[in-house]
């Protein structure tokens, strides 16, 4: 019997698949579970139409990350640390602190999981932070870092 996974089944297949099983399993496990509904000519077109309205969903999202990417490299933001004498820094500037800036000065909502920094920034100057935005776009962002 062909079924259609409407949710990940260990050893058999993800979600959206179209497997085939014996009778007894789907009728026993896979249906009444609700893990997946007989492959039958109405559930295939919906399995159709369901997976070009994801595939134009990635697309535009994958087409507004391309456009944020580009605007960001207009854009920065100002963040200030504390220094000593001889510009000797204390602490540092981290991904939290770079993604609370946006939000205050770009109104920009960025995860400050996507950067991409080695390190936290401890030097006072200009810094570019990349930024993964998709899984196919990385955009950078101009931190410049201003002595209190």
């Amino acid at each position: 019997m062909k079924v259609i996974l409407l949710e990940d089944v260990k050893s058999l297949g993800k979600k959206g698949e179209l497997v085939n099983v014996n009778d007894g399993y789907a009728r026993n496990f896979i249906l009444p579970k609700k893990l997946g509904v007989e492959a039958n000519a109405k559930n295939l077109n919906d399995l159709k139409l369901k997976q070009q309205n994801d595939a134009k969903i990635a697309a535009e999202q994958l087409e507004a990350a391309k456009k944020l990417a580009e605007d960001m490299k207009e854009m920065q933001i100002k963040v200030a640390i504390k220094t000593g004498e001889g510009g000797k820094t204390f602490g540092s500037i981290s991904t939290k602190e770079i993604a609370q800036a946006a939000k205050e000065q770009l109104q920009l909502e960025l995860d400050k999981k996507k950067m991409q920094l080695d390190d936290a920034i401890k030097t006072v100057g200009t810094h570019m932070v990349p930024i993964k935005l998709h899984p196919k776009v990385t955009g950078s962002l101009k931190v410049i870092v201003e002595a209190k």
